[in-house]
């Protein structure tokens, strides 16, 4: 499809994915000629990222706009309780695809990692295909969305500033600070990273305080707002079934707080030093995250602001730019403490800023594995000097740039709109995700090296067959409000449900024209080649020994 013809680009397919088998103890010499070729031309990719980066990223990299603004919009629409419980099933859900990706990438971190590369080896091609645009897509759409939400946040402060200005900046910041090293990227997360982490810490804490009357009024908040003006707000029916309805909106909507964030990890596995170990590292850390920065996070929010509460997010439905006030701006604010909202509503610009600049990289580097498999023009293999796929970043940031429909509709709608849209294209990355890592559970089984994972995570393979489930029931059901009477509209039903044609048309349309097989049997799936390299960089690799106390706690951290 992207070779100079059909008989070109099916060879590139069936070397990249046929799944044979290297013999052991032979190498092919053919193989490493064209892959020396390769990277000769195009260059390649570089270990940048250090460990303390890696573990920033996993903790911090994504939690953006999803967390500080999108949870007001659910919290007005389903109240308190359906809020908090969806986020701790969606972090359940979360967690397991988080241990699936840590598996995966840590047996095999070669440059280029990405889930579509494992799809390619261990399913087969035309879902990897289907996979590897939908989440490129999908990354792209995502960085749009968080500057779209930056440019809401910003207009919390009224000022002459033209919304498009904006945009520029921060979008331009952010293409800067990927387009030229990776530790440039690595070492902005790294602080970004550490200012939510800091700022959400400081808001957990900051809601015990109010919970107890320790705010400026002495309003002992308890749990007020769940009982008045109640834990749920019915949705579009009476009694269990609009409570239980109102707890799927939600759990639909909560989504958007985690969607592909989890693939970060895998996409830093191929330019991370000592992979084996710190990747692990990582994925063990990620419930940490999940218990206290989303599930805390989301318990706080519903202490402290009202789902009836008049300012909360009332630009998601008008589009002005008082939308900045997210639901921690607003409990602050009618706490009573002054200045403080203007302080947090600066580290939600900065979470935005920082998940785009993550999404960024995860785009970028979704278009070079396509490119590295033969699914891409082989022109996005290009890297520059210091290893930064400069022409992939380009492209995604040129789709990105769709956020500039929000200068005339409005930042918040739009910011609503790239929320649908990219949910449902999560949804199906995961389920994809999760089938790949079955057959590679599978390969391993059947080549009897089930225990020569690196990284082996606790409940395999129930707890994917129940999040594979899970996932498919909620992506079937991610529309269900537009079939109520008086919710259709065109234009819900294709943000809800648009992407499962289109991943569709590219798997088939992929099969029909390539053949491939429905998938690649266990005795073909190569579940060698790379492995012998990530075995020597692991022994190679020295584990820094901490000499005193403070040493030991920031070697657990980073």
């Amino acid at each position: 499809m992207f070779g100079s013809n059909k008989q070109d680009t099916e060879k590139a397919f069936a070397d990249s994915s046929d799944g044979a088998v290297p013999e052991k103890g032979s190498s092919d010499d053919s193989e490493v000629l064209e892959h020396t070729a390769s990277e000769e031309k195009y260059g390649t990719t570089q270990r940048g990222l250090k460990s303390r980066h890696i573990q920033l990223i996993a903790l911090g990299g994504c939690i953006g706009t999803g967390l500080f603004v999108g949870t007001g919009a659910t919290l007005s629409t389903t109240g308190p309780a359906p809020l908090f419980m969806s986020f701790v099933v969606i972090s359940a859900i979360v967690w397991v695809v988080m241990q699936t990706l840590g598996e995966l990438s840590a047996y095999i971190p070669t440059s280029g990692s990405s889930v579509p590369l494992y799809v390619n080896r261990y399913v087969e091609p035309s879902l990897a295909f289907a996979a590897g645009w939908n989440y490129w897509y999908a990354y792209a759409m995502l960085v749009a969305s968080e500057v779209s939400a930056a440019a809401v946040v910003i207009g919390y402060w009224s000022n002459p500033v033209p919304v498009a200005v904006w945009l520029t900046l921060v979008l331009g910041t952010i293409v800067i600070l990927n387009v030229f090293v990776v530790s440039w990227y690595g070492e902005s997360e790294f602080w970004f990273a550490s200012i939510k982490i800091i700022g959400i810490l400081g808001l957990i804490i900051l809601g015990v305080v109010l919970f107890f009357g320790g705010g400026p009024n002495h309003d002992r908040l308890g749990f007020r707002y769940w009982q008045k003006p109640g834990a749920f707000i019915p949705f579009a029916a009476s009694g269990n079934t609009g409570k239980f309805l109102a707890f799927w909106t939600a759990l639909v909507k909560s989504g958007f707080a985690f969607i592909l964030s989890p693939e970060l990890i895998v996409l830093a596995a191929g330019e991370t030093e000592a992979p084996r170990r710190n990747i692990p590292k990582a994925a063990k850390r990620f419930v940490y995250r999940l218990m206290v920065f989303y599930i805390l996070g989301t318990l706080v929010i519903s202490v402290i602001v009202a789902s009836n509460d008049d300012l909360l997010l009332q630009g998601i439905s008008s589009g002005e730019g008082n939308a900045g006030a997210s639901p921690f701006v607003v409990g602050i604010k009618r706490a009573g403490i002054r200045s403080l909202d203007h302080v947090i509503n600066a580290v939600i610009l900065t979470s935005a800023w920082s998940a785009g600049n993550s999404f960024m990289f995860a785009g970028s580097r979704s278009l070079y594995s396509l490119a590295l498999t033969g699914q891409a023009p082989k022109i996005f293999r290009t890297c520059n000097k210091h290893g930064v796929p400069y022409l992939c970043v380009a492209v995604t940031s040129l789709l990105a740039c769709l956020v500039y429909l929000s200068v005339s509709s409005g930042s918040a709608n739009v910011f609503q709109w790239f929320v649908n849209l990219t949910t449902i294209s999560g949804y199906i990355a995961w389920i994809i995700l999760l089938i790949t890592y079955l057959r590679f559970r599978r390969a391993l089984e059947f080549n009897g090296i089930l225990h020569e994972r690196p990284y082996k995570s606790p409940g395999q393979p129930y707890v994917t067959y129940f999040a594979l489930f899970f996932l498919i029931i909620l992506t079937l059901t991610n529309g269900f409000q537009v079939f109520f009477p008086g919710k259709f509209t065109v234009s819900s039903f294709l943000a809800a449900y648009i992407t499962l044609p289109i991943v569709i048309i590219l798997y088939l349309g992929h099969k029909i024209w390539f053949r491939t097989p429905l998938f690649i049997r266990a005795h073909k799936i190569d579940v060698h080649t790379g492995k012998k390299e990530a075995d020597r960089l692991e022994e190679m690799d020295v584990p820094p020994v901490a000499r005193n106390m403070v040493e030991k706690v920031w070697f657990w951290i980073a």
